[in-house]
């Protein structure tokens, strides 16, 4: 019977049958099997293949792309090293919860697709980064560099197995070569950039020129008394209701701890003195350092053969080292294969406990001054080593550091009474955390009040910017729960509590009233300031002079010769203004006003200097050329990424944010 089944469903008919009911499926398969983000991932960038560079999107094929994946674990890496950039540049009106918001992760992951893009048009363009080129950029990393200036290997590997986090020399490599990948097409787009000498020279004309200008400060107007109607006021709140609102305001009260206000701790005695002594005794020693020479005979640990050559060979090299009038130094610059002791003949400089790895420090400092040791084994490979000199390890006695003892033991204690009293009070607040009564009166700890205050108003503890940020969250607002403990300062913080918020609302007409009238007359007095300089400007345009109106419109003028664009002088809206100007023609001058707060300036350009470009260094102009040139590359290469990311397709999943 099977064999009657087999030659029923073979031969090119049944081949064709099966072929074509596959066609659907291409179109209905779970997109994660094939072109999906993942759910390990939040975005997917993918390519069309070099052999079809304009396939559609929708072609079913196109898991074939050539794609790159941005995984979770890559943005919460890169969402944390902005996160830690944007905290010390905010200091301490950083706001964690503002931080965490969708458009802020998305304006991270969008700068991560660019980079994804940029890596694909290289791999498709062929951009290989060579193994020479990736170890020659590692070897010139400043924290790889020994005693000597140059390129250690021990430093290399102890520096990135001490990192946050550790990686092996190949994950770090193919970082460094990454990175260069995605360097290549915008450096050279960046340095490809370029200005004509033409065009240089129009630029730096503009950028040094100097104008001559007076200006004239009109007096104030008097602020407008006159009567404002009811449809007049009615009119400008319709108009401008969201100049009109009340703020949203919340009122705490709040339990504070400073260790500076609770009593003194007592005086320890003198067998808490002494045993505080000897548990930290090393403190109060000077460190021992060792100015030591090794050489290297580095060694596969994976081949057997490799370790016991390399081995024999140290030996040989120690016993040679020790032999009467051997030259260390002239040895290590014969066979150590450690390249930045080498030409220095082996020299480590001053070692200190914890700089090497555990093998080379205990050989090391179990030596005597002048002994050569070896060969020590250690991960890379066996040492020889050289003992030149030591110093430090001396003791100070405890009663030479017992006033220091004393003075370190009493803000301890406080210090301690202070962490105990915060440790429960929170203890009491996670029992009933929507109250403070009970939990301060059972500290014996008063409960203070502030408010109702708005973000502008905020005093006292309120003020302080961790208070405030938690005082306006949704969480403390909408549960009435209670804080966590606020740090004000070391060892000083305070839980809160919101007793009553009220959201910020409009006012109505009644409440705002005198606050429309106020910014009805403020706006007529803007308008008569304006009319007044514009009658200014008129007579100005009509011939007359800035100092000829002087006297007649009260004005105050001053000459303003030299000015130079760019600079705050006299204000940097007036410079603005000024370098905005049309120059003056046929000794005309030319007139503006400009609005500061309400108050009008009128000026005059009465002349523009052009620079004398011979007075310009080749320096100066190549400053200017290159600077431009750069701007033009940078624009090209954030126009070839987005044109890029409109070919390529790209997919992003939110929910994995």
């Amino acid at each position: 019977m099977l064999q009657k089944l087999r030659d029923k469903t073979s031969g090119w008919i049944v081949t064709v049958i099966l072929g074509l009911l596959m066609i659907p499926f291409l179109f209905v398969i779970d997109s994660s099997y094939l072109g999906g983000v993942g759910a390990q991932n939040v975005a997917k960038v993918a390519a069309p293949p070099t052999w079809w560079r304009s396939a559609p999107s929708w072609w079913p094929m196109s898991f074939l792309w050539q794609h790159h994946e941005i995984s979770v674990q890559d943005f919460r890496t890169r969402f944390e090293q902005v996160r830690q950039q944007t905290r010390e540049q905010q200091g301490e009106d950083f706001d964690p919860r503002a931080f965490e918001s969708t458009e802020n992760k998305l304006a991270v992951l969008d700068k991560m697709i660019d980079d994804q893009v940029v890596r694909l048009a290289g791999e498709q363009s062929g951009i290989v980064i060579s193994d020479s080129t990736v170890r020659d950029t590692i070897a010139s990393i400043p924290a790889f560099l020994g005693a000597d200036g140059k390129f250690s290997q021990d430093q290399y590997r102890m520096r990135l197995a001490t990192g946050n986090p550790p990686r092996t020399p190949a994950q770090f490599e193919a970082e460094v070569r990454e990175g260069m990948q995605l360097q290549v097409v915008p450096s050279a787009l960046l340095s490809s950039g370029f200005i004509t000498q033409a065009e240089a020279e129009r630029l730096m004309a503009l950028l040094y020129e100097t104008r001559d200008a007076e200006l004239a400060v009109l007096p104030p107007v008097p602020a407008d008394t006159a009567e404002v109607t009811d449809a007049q006021i009615k009119q400008w709140f319709d108009t401008h209701a969201k100049d009109f609102r009340q703020p949203e305001t919340v009122s705490l009260e709040y339990v504070e701890i400073n260790a500076a206000t609770l009593p003194p701790a007592t005086a320890a005695d003198e067998a808490t003195l002494r045993k505080r002594f000897a548990d930290e005794k090393a403190r109060f020693a000077t460190p021992e350092t060792r100015l030591a020479s090794h050489i290297l005979i580095a060694a596969d640990g994976n081949d057997p053969a490799a370790l016991k050559a390399a081995e024999a060979k140290a030996t040989r090299i120690a016993a040679e080292a020790k032999a009467p009038g051997a030259d260390f130094a002239a040895l290590a610059k014969a066979n150590s294969d450690d390249t930045g002791s080498k030409s220095a003949g082996g020299d480590l400089g001053w070692v200190e406990r914890g700089a090497m790895v555990k093998p080379f420090e205990d050989a090391l400092f179990a030596m005597k001054t002048g002994e050569i040791s070896g060969p020590v084994k250690t991960e890379f490979g066996f040492h020889v080593l050289q003992l030149r000199e030591q110093k430090g390890g001396q003791e100070r006695s405890f009663e030479d550091v017992r006033d220091q003892l004393a003075a370190e033991q009493l803000k301890a204690d406080s210090e301690n009474a202070f962490s105990d009293l915060s440790g429960r009070l929170v203890d009491q607040v996670y029992k009933n955390p929507t109250s403070l009564e009970g939990p301060a009166a059972a500290l014996k700890l008063p409960v203070q009040t502030v408010g109702p205050f708005t973000r502008a108003t905020a005093s006292g503890i309120a003020a302080n910017p961790a208070v405030l940020r938690a005082a306006f969250s949704d969480v403390l607002v909408q549960d009435g729960t209670v804080s966590d403990p606020i740090t004000i300062a070391p060892n000083h913080n305070v839980m809160i509590r919101v007793t009553d918020h009220s959201p910020e609302q409009a006012l109505p007409l009644e409440k705002a009233r005198d606050q429309v009238i106020a910014a009805i007359r403020a706006d007529r007095t803007r308008q008569a300031s304006a009319k007044a300089a514009d009658a200014v400007l008129a007579k100005l345009n009509a011939g007359q002079t800035l100092q000829a109106l002087a006297a007649s419109e009260n004005l105050q003028v001053q000459a303003m010769p030299g000015l130079q664009r760019g600079q705050p002088v006299p204000t940097p809206e007036i410079n603005r203004a000024l370098f905005a100007a049309q120059a003056p023609t046929e000794g005309k001058p030319s007139y503006g006003k400009v609005d500061l707060q309400g108050r009008y300036v009128v000026y005059a350009v009465t002349k523009v200097t052009p620079p004398d470009q011979s007075k310009f260094t080749e320096e100066q102009k190549q400053q200017v050329i290159q600077g431009v040139g750069q701007m033009h590359g940078d624009e090209d290469a954030k126009a070839l990424t987005k044109a890029l990311r409109k070919r390529y397709k790209v997919q992003i999943e939110e929910g994995n944010l």
